[in-house]
Protein backbone atom coordinates (compact mmCIF):
# COMPACT_ATOMS: atom_id res chain seq x y z
CA UNK A 1 0.00 0.00 0.00
CA UNK A 2 0.84 3.68 -0.33
CA UNK A 3 -0.25 4.57 3.22
CA UNK A 4 2.33 4.99 5.67
CA UNK A 5 0.96 3.04 9.09
CA UNK A 6 -0.63 -0.31 9.25
CA UNK A 7 -0.29 -2.94 6.57
CA UNK A 8 -3.91 -3.09 6.52
CA UNK A 9 -6.16 0.17 6.51
CA UNK A 10 -8.43 -0.92 8.55
CA UNK A 11 -5.91 -1.99 11.03
CA UNK A 12 -5.27 1.70 11.70
CA UNK A 13 -9.07 2.50 13.47
CA UNK A 14 -11.14 0.99 15.85
CA UNK A 15 -14.58 2.22 14.11
CA UNK A 16 -15.30 2.15 10.23
CA UNK A 17 -18.43 4.31 9.09
CA UNK A 18 -19.65 4.29 6.21
CA UNK A 19 -22.43 6.12 3.76
CA UNK A 20 -25.02 3.89 2.47
CA UNK A 21 -26.16 4.82 -0.75
CA UNK A 22 -22.87 4.22 -3.28
CA UNK A 23 -20.86 2.90 -0.59
CA UNK A 24 -23.35 -0.30 0.95
CA UNK A 25 -25.73 -0.62 -1.24
CA UNK A 26 -27.09 1.07 -4.56
CA UNK A 27 -31.06 1.85 -4.28
CA UNK A 28 -32.02 -1.53 -3.47
CA UNK A 29 -28.66 -3.79 -3.99
CA UNK A 30 -25.97 -4.09 -2.10
CA UNK A 31 -22.66 -3.08 -4.16
CA UNK A 32 -20.34 -5.75 -4.44
CA UNK A 33 -18.02 -6.98 -2.02
CA UNK A 34 -20.04 -4.43 0.47
CA UNK A 35 -21.61 -7.56 2.16
CA UNK A 36 -18.26 -9.54 2.77
CA UNK A 37 -16.49 -6.57 3.90
CA UNK A 38 -19.09 -5.36 6.86
CA UNK A 39 -19.38 -9.14 7.91
CA UNK A 40 -15.55 -9.01 8.02
CA UNK A 41 -15.18 -6.21 10.21
CA UNK A 42 -18.12 -7.71 12.52
CA UNK A 43 -16.01 -10.96 12.57
CA UNK A 44 -13.03 -8.58 13.91
CA UNK A 45 -15.01 -7.13 16.51
CA UNK A 46 -14.16 -3.71 14.89
CA UNK A 47 -17.22 -1.03 15.77
CA UNK A 48 -19.34 0.05 12.71
CA UNK A 49 -21.75 2.44 11.95
CA UNK A 50 -23.75 4.06 9.23
CA UNK A 51 -24.37 7.47 8.59
CA UNK A 52 -27.09 9.22 5.90
CA UNK A 53 -28.87 11.88 4.95
CA UNK A 54 -31.02 10.48 3.23
CA UNK A 55 -34.05 11.66 5.39
CA UNK A 56 -37.17 9.39 4.10
CA UNK A 57 -36.32 6.04 6.37
CA UNK A 58 -35.85 5.91 9.81
CA UNK A 59 -33.11 4.54 11.67
CA UNK A 60 -34.81 0.77 12.61
CA UNK A 61 -36.16 0.94 8.64
CA UNK A 62 -32.19 1.17 7.71
CA UNK A 63 -31.24 -1.32 9.88
CA UNK A 64 -33.79 -3.65 8.28
CA UNK A 65 -32.88 -2.91 5.21
CA UNK A 66 -29.54 -3.34 5.40
CA UNK A 67 -29.70 -6.24 7.22
CA UNK A 68 -32.30 -7.68 4.45
CA UNK A 69 -29.50 -7.30 2.36
CA UNK A 70 -27.29 -9.47 4.27
CA UNK A 71 -25.80 -6.52 6.36
CA UNK A 72 -26.48 -7.45 9.69
CA UNK A 73 -27.46 -3.96 11.56
CA UNK A 74 -29.06 -2.77 14.43
CA UNK A 75 -30.98 0.67 14.64
CA UNK A 76 -28.14 2.28 17.06
CA UNK A 77 -25.59 1.44 14.50
CA UNK A 78 -27.86 4.06 12.30
CA UNK A 79 -27.28 7.62 12.60
CA UNK A 80 -30.09 9.53 9.74
CA UNK A 81 -30.10 12.95 9.16
CA UNK A 82 -34.43 12.96 9.76
CA UNK A 83 -33.43 11.94 13.62
CA UNK A 84 -30.59 14.47 14.02
CA UNK A 85 -32.97 16.94 12.69
CA UNK A 86 -36.05 15.96 15.12
CA UNK A 87 -33.58 16.03 17.82
CA UNK A 88 -32.24 19.58 17.28
CA UNK A 89 -35.71 20.74 16.64
CA UNK A 90 -36.67 18.94 19.87
CA UNK A 91 -33.86 20.73 21.80
CA UNK A 92 -35.03 24.48 20.53
CA UNK A 93 -39.27 24.28 20.37
CA UNK A 94 -41.47 23.30 23.39
CA UNK A 95 -43.01 19.77 23.48
CA UNK A 96 -46.18 19.53 21.23
CA UNK A 97 -45.17 22.10 18.29
CA UNK A 98 -46.19 22.14 15.13
CA UNK A 99 -43.62 21.23 12.74
CA UNK A 100 -44.36 21.47 8.87
CA UNK A 101 -42.91 18.36 7.64
CA UNK A 102 -41.54 18.86 4.02
CA UNK A 103 -40.37 15.00 3.31
CA UNK A 104 -41.55 11.35 3.58
CA UNK A 105 -43.24 9.79 6.25
CA UNK A 106 -40.38 8.66 8.06
CA UNK A 107 -39.12 12.33 8.80
CA UNK A 108 -43.22 12.98 10.43
CA UNK A 109 -42.16 10.02 12.66
CA UNK A 110 -38.99 11.06 14.19
CA UNK A 111 -40.24 14.31 14.42
CA UNK A 112 -43.58 12.91 16.41
CA UNK A 113 -41.01 10.21 18.22
CA UNK A 114 -39.56 13.52 19.94
CA UNK A 115 -42.78 14.74 21.16
CA UNK A 116 -43.52 17.90 18.57
CA UNK A 117 -46.64 17.64 16.19
CA UNK A 118 -46.10 17.21 12.41
CA UNK A 119 -48.61 19.40 10.64
CA UNK A 120 -48.92 20.46 6.52
CA UNK A 121 -50.10 23.70 6.22
CA UNK A 122 -48.70 26.63 6.81
CA UNK A 123 -52.47 27.68 8.46
CA UNK A 124 -51.25 25.34 11.19
CA UNK A 125 -49.03 27.96 12.48
CA UNK A 126 -45.99 26.03 12.67
CA UNK A 127 -42.69 27.03 14.19
CA UNK A 128 -40.59 25.66 11.91
CA UNK A 129 -40.16 23.74 8.94
CA UNK A 130 -38.09 20.79 8.16
CA UNK A 131 -37.13 19.88 4.78
CA UNK A 132 -36.29 16.15 3.85
CA UNK A 133 -36.00 13.92 0.70
CA UNK A 134 -39.31 12.28 -0.09
CA UNK A 135 -40.20 11.02 -3.46
CA UNK A 136 -43.52 11.99 -3.24
CA UNK A 137 -43.09 15.92 -2.33
CA UNK A 138 -44.74 18.32 -4.89
CA UNK A 139 -45.51 21.55 -5.51
CA UNK A 140 -47.87 21.97 -2.83
CA UNK A 141 -45.63 21.21 -0.39
CA UNK A 142 -43.29 23.59 -1.20
CA UNK A 143 -45.88 26.69 -1.29
CA UNK A 144 -46.75 25.54 1.97
CA UNK A 145 -43.39 25.94 3.03
CA UNK A 146 -42.66 28.90 1.52
CA UNK A 147 -45.37 30.67 2.89
CA UNK A 148 -44.65 29.12 6.88
CA UNK A 149 -40.90 30.73 6.43
CA UNK A 150 -41.61 33.91 4.94
CA UNK A 151 -44.32 34.25 8.29
CA UNK A 152 -41.14 33.39 10.67
CA UNK A 153 -40.38 29.55 10.88
CA UNK A 154 -37.08 28.47 11.24
CA UNK A 155 -36.84 26.48 8.00
CA UNK A 156 -34.51 23.46 8.82
CA UNK A 157 -33.16 21.07 6.23
CA UNK A 158 -32.02 17.92 6.54
CA UNK A 159 -28.71 17.87 3.97
CA UNK A 160 -28.22 19.40 0.84
CA UNK A 161 -27.23 16.57 -1.32
CA UNK A 162 -28.10 17.76 -4.73
CA UNK A 163 -28.36 14.38 -6.29
CA UNK A 164 -29.02 11.20 -5.63
CA UNK A 165 -27.58 7.95 -7.34
CA UNK A 166 -29.16 5.34 -9.09
CA UNK A 167 -29.11 2.59 -11.48
CA UNK A 168 -29.41 5.51 -14.65
CA UNK A 169 -27.15 7.45 -12.89
CA UNK A 170 -28.03 10.74 -10.53
CA UNK A 171 -31.01 11.99 -9.94
CA UNK A 172 -32.11 14.96 -7.98
CA UNK A 173 -31.96 15.05 -4.27
CA UNK A 174 -32.80 16.83 -1.55
CA UNK A 175 -30.69 19.76 -2.26
CA UNK A 176 -32.36 20.20 -5.65
CA UNK A 177 -35.63 20.47 -3.57
CA UNK A 178 -34.37 23.31 -1.02
CA UNK A 179 -32.61 25.13 -3.96
CA UNK A 180 -36.12 25.40 -5.35
CA UNK A 181 -37.10 27.30 -1.62
CA UNK A 182 -33.88 28.80 -1.76
CA UNK A 183 -34.88 30.55 -4.95
CA UNK A 184 -38.65 31.52 -3.78
CA UNK A 185 -37.33 32.91 -0.18
CA UNK A 186 -34.21 34.26 -1.72
CA UNK A 187 -32.25 32.64 1.13
CA UNK A 188 -30.40 29.80 2.58
CA UNK A 189 -31.93 27.20 5.55
CA UNK A 190 -31.44 28.68 8.78
CA UNK A 191 -30.09 25.10 9.36
CA UNK A 192 -28.66 22.58 7.37
CA UNK A 193 -28.72 19.01 9.71
CA UNK A 194 -26.41 16.32 7.45
CA UNK A 195 -23.27 15.95 5.70
CA UNK A 196 -21.38 17.90 5.05
CA UNK A 197 -22.34 19.25 8.43
CA UNK A 198 -19.74 17.57 11.17
CA UNK A 199 -22.76 16.16 13.65
CA UNK A 200 -23.33 12.74 12.41
CA UNK A 201 -19.76 11.76 12.00
CA UNK A 202 -18.97 13.29 15.32
CA UNK A 203 -21.64 11.24 17.20
CA UNK A 204 -20.49 8.37 15.66
CA UNK A 205 -16.66 9.15 16.98
CA UNK A 206 -18.03 9.98 20.66
CA UNK A 207 -18.88 6.11 20.23
CA UNK A 208 -15.13 4.64 20.57
CA UNK A 209 -13.76 7.19 23.13
CA UNK A 210 -9.87 6.66 22.48
CA UNK A 211 -9.77 4.82 19.38
CA UNK A 212 -9.71 5.83 15.86
CA UNK A 213 -12.83 6.53 13.14
CA UNK A 214 -12.29 6.04 9.60
CA UNK A 215 -15.12 7.42 7.13
CA UNK A 216 -15.81 5.40 3.82
CA UNK A 217 -18.09 7.41 1.54
CA UNK A 218 -18.70 8.22 -2.21
CA UNK A 219 -18.82 12.01 -2.26
CA UNK A 220 -16.55 14.58 -2.15
CA UNK A 221 -18.98 17.19 -1.00
CA UNK A 222 -21.00 15.16 2.09
CA UNK A 223 -18.83 12.61 2.82
CA UNK A 224 -15.28 13.59 2.52
CA UNK A 225 -15.78 17.25 3.52
CA UNK A 226 -18.16 16.18 6.47
CA UNK A 227 -15.00 14.10 7.73
CA UNK A 228 -12.20 16.81 7.98
CA UNK A 229 -14.79 19.24 9.47
CA UNK A 230 -15.29 16.20 12.37
CA UNK A 231 -11.45 15.91 12.19
CA UNK A 232 -11.86 12.02 10.97
CA UNK A 233 -9.75 10.95 8.04
CA UNK A 234 -11.53 9.68 4.96
CA UNK A 235 -11.87 6.84 2.11
CA UNK A 236 -12.82 7.68 -0.69
CA UNK A 237 -14.84 4.84 -2.57
CA UNK A 238 -15.84 5.43 -6.60
CA UNK A 239 -18.13 3.00 -6.29
CA UNK A 240 -21.08 6.21 -6.17
CA UNK A 241 -21.01 9.95 -7.25
CA UNK A 242 -17.50 11.48 -7.43
CA UNK A 243 -15.42 10.19 -10.23
CA UNK A 244 -11.47 10.70 -10.46
CA UNK A 245 -11.98 13.97 -12.43
CA UNK A 246 -14.00 15.55 -9.26
CA UNK A 247 -11.56 13.75 -7.55
CA UNK A 248 -8.14 15.81 -9.28
CA UNK A 249 -10.16 19.58 -9.24
CA UNK A 250 -11.73 18.86 -4.91
CA UNK A 251 -10.47 22.04 -3.36
CA UNK A 252 -8.53 21.29 -0.10
CA UNK A 253 -11.83 21.08 1.97
CA UNK A 254 -12.86 18.01 -0.08
CA UNK A 255 -9.67 16.25 -0.68
CA UNK A 256 -9.91 12.20 1.58
CA UNK A 257 -7.19 10.74 3.09
CA UNK A 258 -7.29 7.31 1.00
CA UNK A 259 -9.21 6.53 -2.27
CA UNK A 260 -10.22 2.46 -3.48
CA UNK A 261 -12.35 1.55 -5.86
CA UNK A 262 -14.51 -0.34 -3.29
CA UNK A 263 -14.40 -1.45 0.23
CA UNK A 264 -11.84 -4.01 -0.52
CA UNK A 265 -9.16 -1.15 0.35
CA UNK A 266 -10.13 -1.56 3.79
CA UNK A 267 -8.38 -5.05 3.95
CA UNK A 268 -6.48 -5.28 0.82
CA UNK A 269 -3.20 -3.23 0.84
CA UNK A 270 -2.45 -3.06 -3.19
CA UNK A 271 -6.09 -1.72 -3.26
CA UNK A 272 -5.92 1.37 -1.40
CA UNK A 273 -3.68 4.31 -2.03
CA UNK A 274 -3.31 7.69 0.19
CA UNK A 275 -3.64 10.71 -1.73
CA UNK A 276 -1.59 12.85 -2.48
CA UNK A 277 1.09 10.57 -2.65
CA UNK A 278 4.86 11.27 -3.66
CA UNK A 279 5.83 12.78 -7.35
CA UNK A 280 7.35 9.36 -8.00
CA UNK A 281 4.74 7.00 -6.32
CA UNK A 282 4.74 2.84 -7.69
CA UNK A 283 6.91 3.70 -10.68
CA UNK A 284 4.84 6.65 -11.84
CA UNK A 285 5.86 10.74 -12.46
CA UNK A 286 3.85 13.68 -13.70
CA UNK A 287 5.61 16.69 -15.47
CA UNK A 288 3.99 19.72 -17.08
CA UNK A 289 4.14 19.57 -20.75
CA UNK A 290 2.73 22.07 -23.34
CA UNK A 291 -0.19 22.72 -20.82
CA UNK A 292 -0.94 19.69 -19.25
CA UNK A 293 0.30 17.33 -16.86
CA UNK A 294 1.88 13.85 -18.65
CA UNK A 295 1.23 10.84 -16.83
CA UNK A 296 4.99 8.47 -17.54
CA UNK A 297 5.88 5.33 -15.97
CA UNK A 298 4.01 1.84 -15.20
CA UNK A 299 3.03 0.74 -12.18
CA UNK A 300 -1.11 0.03 -10.84
CA UNK A 301 -3.29 2.79 -11.93
CA UNK A 302 -4.36 3.94 -8.17
CA UNK A 303 -0.72 4.60 -7.52
CA UNK A 304 -0.81 7.11 -10.92
CA UNK A 305 -4.00 8.44 -9.36
CA UNK A 306 -1.92 9.60 -6.34
CA UNK A 307 0.50 11.36 -8.21
CA UNK A 308 -1.79 12.60 -10.37
CA UNK A 309 -3.64 13.82 -7.38
CA UNK A 310 -0.19 15.77 -6.16
CA UNK A 311 0.20 17.12 -9.32
CA UNK A 312 -3.36 18.14 -9.97
CA UNK A 313 -3.43 19.95 -6.33
CA UNK A 314 -0.67 22.03 -6.69
CA UNK A 315 -2.72 24.05 -9.27
CA UNK A 316 -5.00 26.66 -8.98
CA UNK A 317 -6.64 24.69 -12.29
CA UNK A 318 -6.30 21.52 -12.74
CA UNK A 319 -4.96 21.09 -16.86
CA UNK A 320 -5.65 18.26 -19.02
CA UNK A 321 -4.27 15.18 -18.35
CA UNK A 322 -2.71 12.97 -21.06
CA UNK A 323 -0.80 9.79 -20.88
CA UNK A 324 3.15 9.71 -22.15
CA UNK A 325 3.51 5.97 -22.45
CA UNK A 326 1.31 3.07 -23.63
CA UNK A 327 0.93 2.03 -20.12
CA UNK A 328 -0.31 5.51 -19.20
CA UNK A 329 -2.51 5.23 -21.31
CA UNK A 330 -4.10 2.08 -19.93
CA UNK A 331 -3.81 3.43 -16.81
CA UNK A 332 -5.96 6.86 -17.01
CA UNK A 333 -8.47 4.75 -19.11
CA UNK A 334 -8.94 2.33 -15.90
CA UNK A 335 -8.99 5.53 -13.76
CA UNK A 336 -12.10 6.78 -16.06
CA UNK A 337 -9.49 9.78 -17.91
CA UNK A 338 -9.06 10.40 -21.59
CA UNK A 339 -5.83 9.43 -22.91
Amino acid sequence: MSADGPERLVDGYAQVVFDLDGVIYLIDRPIPGAVEAVGRLHAEGRAVAYATNNASRRSSQVADLLTGMGVPARPDEVLTSAAAAAELLRDRLPAGAPVLVVGAEALRAEIAAVGLTPVDRADDGPRAVVQGYGPQVGWTDLAEATVAVRAGATWIATNTDRTLPSGRGPLPGNGALVAVLRTALGRDPDVVVGKPEPALFATAARRVEGGRTLVVGDRLDTDIEGARRAGLDSLLVLTGVSDVPELLAAGPDRRPTFVARDLAGLFDPAAVVRVPGPPDAGGWSVTAHDGGLELTGSGSPLDALAVLCAAAWSTTAVPPVRAGSPDAARALAALGLPA
